[in-house]
């Protein structure tokens, strides 16, 4: 059982890890490392002082850092150009799950990682498949810029499929959950106009929170993902459904973002988050998530006859992959539709009674 060390080391917790042997972990608002060294040696200080300032103990630089091991090529791959181009956010997922094969694995070395090894460090995840193939996605990575750089020739990960998980992904919300969210919440609130802009413009959280009147112009709403703005010139620009409009027009024009805080602050992409999942629950949607209004609104695109690519003009993505993932299930039923309505038309059409020589029908 982890203890907090409160005296000298405050942040600080002890732990045992699976082999019976003392370790240490630094937490203090949202960080989160292992602090290497004997409790209380110039070793243990040094990196206590590093995680105080936002490092860890075996950062870029650090002289534990041992050559060959999987540390040396976090470090490695945190420089490298495909980590570097990524997102904010995508890299601060990719870190979570880095930095627990780090903590647990990192001082094995690279080059002696065989398939056997890697199926060893999957094992404690078969029970949940969604962690397991997370796992396996950041050891591919890992191994992969291994190659890259040399220290490997080849990727023992390759030979490994994914789990099966039989998860459809975020709940996309129903139109009746709609009308229960904004039963609860009516317009005025900030959880009503925070759904309702999401909702009609199929943004994530990290661009909601920016949008604001700067990103109007005239009837329309125009603005860049901020996951793809650094290497991408797509621009989504998209007209103002009436019901955002109503939403927007309640809102004064000093607001410098649609969902700024009660002090008048940006909210953050975490605190969207965590407030959704408040407002949500407070109106008995469990189920429900931000990212839940995203699907929503590409599915509802879909529904209505919208060709991949003006869904896609809507989302922002810049790839039908992920549109087709989103609009699948109501693409598959609107084809199904069509489908049926010419398997009537060719049934009605071959059953015309068709004239006989006196000019009598069948």
């Amino acid at each position: 059982m982890a203890r907090r060390i409160k005296r000298e080391f405050p942040g600080v917790t002890a732990y045992f890890d699976r082999h019976q042997k003392r370790r240490y972990r630094f937490r203090q608002k949202g960080f989160s490392t292992e602090i290497h060294g004997e409790y209380g040696s110039d070793e243990f200080r040094r990196n206590y002082e590093r995680a105080i300032r936002g490092y860890r103990s075996q950062e870029i630089g650090a002289a534990a850092t041992k050559r060959g091991t999987i540390n040396a090529l976090v470090v490695s791959y945190y420089k490298s150009p495909e980590f570097v181009s990524l997102s904010d956010s995508t890299k601060a997922t990719y870190r979570r799950e880095i930095e627990r094969l780090r903590d647990e694995h990192g001082h094995r070395l690279v080059e002696q990682m065989k398939r056997a090894h890697v199926v060893k460090l999957l094992e404690p995840l078969v029970d949940r498949p969604s962690a397991r193939n997370n796992r396996l996605r950041m050891l591919r990575m890992l191994l992969n810029h291994a190659v890259e750089i040399g220290w490997r020739a080849d990727n023992p990960t390759a030979a490994i499929k994914k789990m099966r998980t039989g998860s459809q992904g975020f709940h996309t919300w129903t139109d009746d959950e709609l009308s229960a969210f904004f039963a609860h919440h009516e317009i005025g609130s900030t959880a009503h106009t925070a759904v309702t802009l999401m909702l009609y413009t199929a943004c994530s959280r990290v661009d909601a929170v920016r949008l604001g009147w700067q990103n109007v112009s005239g009837s329309r709403l125009q603005y860049r993902r901020q996951k793809t703005e650094r290497f991408s010139e797509v621009v989504v620009d998209i007209p103002v459904h009436p019901d955002l409009q109503r939403v927007l027009d309640a809102l004064p024009k000093s607001q410098m973002t649609f969902l700024e805080t009660s002090g008048g602050r940006s909210r953050s992409a975490n605190g969207l988050g965590n407030a959704m999942r408040k407002w949500c629950n407070a109106a008995k949607l469990p189920d429900c998530t931000s990212h839940g209004l995203r699907k929503a609104c590409a599915t509802r695109l879909a529904e209505a006859g919208a060709s991949e690519r003006e869904i896609m003009a809507w989302t922002g993505h810049t790839s039908p992959q992920m549109v087709q993932i989103y609009a699948g299930k109501a693409r598959r039923g609107l084809m199904a539709d069509q489908g049926f309505a010419k398997l009537r038309q060719n049934e009605i059409g071959s059953n015309v009674d068709e004239p006989k020589e006196d000019g009598s029908t069948k």
